[in-house]
């Protein structure tokens, strides 16, 4: 048998510190956000040329848009983006914080290496930055089956409101494939330990 509880005035105001804690809590960044790491007010070109990632824009209604490497068959190849990040209002200060990228390799693997891997600063808000706070080493990407790639964040002094500078770099080296070997990333989300 349920009961009902009836509650007679206004509910009282709950601060933030009193609600549970949700851990992880997914926030998703679309790849439409990310810039040329070097030239951050450039948008990605539409492919992977140069040092840059490409944002390739996939067919409405049967391909997602990625962040693709060039073909880098019998080359190496390393290219970046990069992206500006808000904690939101309800991170917990220092608590858990986490980015993971959706991550492969699309036609062909490399016949060596393919990794991806991510650098985070704070901005001091004065134009100026302080050490990388990316605690996990590159990971590899070499396989045909996407798998999320985690890298944890040092969160000494991170607080509600920080703006986060990240870039993200594909490195690849392959030695004489002849097929298109390509890193491919599909999706890209910060984990937070939240209240409210």
């Amino acid at each position: 048998m349920s009961q009902q509880v009836y509650m007679v005035g206004e509910l009282p105001e709950i601060a933030r510190a009193n609600m549970a804690m949700d851990s992880l809590a997914e926030y998703p960044v679309p790849l439409t956000q990310l810039r040329v790491w070097d030239a951050i007010t450039t948008l990605l070109p539409a492919a992977g040329a140069s040092d840059d990632l490409g944002l390739v824009g996939g067919t409405f209604g049967s391909a997602s848009p990625s962040l693709q490497t060039s073909d880098s068959k019998a080359a190496s190849t390393t290219q970046r983006a990069r992206f500006q990040w808000a904690l939101p209002p309800e991170y917990v200060a220092a608590q858990r914080l986490r980015l993971r990228l959706h991550a492969g390799m699309l036609t062909t693997i490399s016949d060596t290496t393919a990794t991806v891997d991510v650098e985070v600063y704070e901005s001091n808000r004065e134009a100026g930055v302080g050490s990388d706070l990316c605690a996990t080493s590159a990971k590899t990407i070499n396989s045909l089956t996407l798998a999320d790639k985690e890298f944890d964040i040092d969160v000494s002094g991170l607080e509600p409101g920080d703006m986060l500078d990240v870039r993200i770099t594909i490195a690849i080296v392959d030695a004489s494939t002849a097929t298109a070997v390509k890193g491919v990333i599909g999706a890209i989300e910060w984990l937070v330990d939240i209240r409210g």
